[in-house]
Formats: C-alpha cells, sequence, structure tokens
C-alpha cells in the first residue's frame, strides 16, 4: 500500500488536521500525482503542509529479525583479494 499524509487548516489559526488517502501498491504514479495537486493547493494559498508519501511494500519488507544477525554472521560488500576467503570474524573477536 502506498500512502499520502498531510496536515490541513480550516484556517490559519486553527488546529491542523492530519489526513490521508491510501493507493494499491501498484498506484506510485497516481500516488505522485495526487501529493502534486497537494502541494499546488498549498502553492494557491489553502493551508497545507507537511505532504509525504509513505509505501510499505509486501516485496520490499524484509523478514522479521534481520537487523539482529547472529554472531556467525559475516560479510564483506566486496573481496580485494579474491584468494582471501569470504567473510571475517564476528561478535567479541578481539582487535589487532
Amino acid at each position: 500500500m502506498i500512502v499520502v499524509y498531510w496536515l490541513e487548516r480550516e484556517s490559519p489559526e486553527a488546529p491542523a488536521q492530519a489526513r490521508h488517502a491510501e493507493f494499491a501498491e501498484d498506484a506510485l504514479g497516481a500516488a505522485l500525482q495526487f501529493a502534486e495537486q497537494l502541494r499546488g493547493r498549498r502553492a494557491q494559498g489553502e493551508a497545507i503542509s507537511h505532504v509525504a508519501i509513505q509505501s510499505e511494500l509486501p516485496q520490499a519488507v524484509g523478514k522479521a529479525g534481520v537487523s539482529d544477525p547472529g554472531a556467525d554472521y559475516a560479510h564483506y560488500k566486496r573481496r580485494i583479494d579474491p584468494a582471501t576467503p569470504l567473510g571475517r570474524p564476528s561478535g567479541n573477536a578481539p582487535k589487532d
């Protein structure tokens, strides 16, 4: 799902009201167009602020727990020397 969030006021003195509009996960173009319409309304003087787009796409959300790898996890982004084995000491390995 893609969601456009914004704040809107009835008048400059009124408290801001949080608003949102939901779009399907494959409707990014429509969400962007809607956000631009809100920004256009703001440019014309309407009391609209904090226009933001947030998405949580099922194919792009990682599995739970990936931010806490096990002590045996090791990863290099690249090997300077291909003869160097992959991985490195993890956890409480002493520093040189």
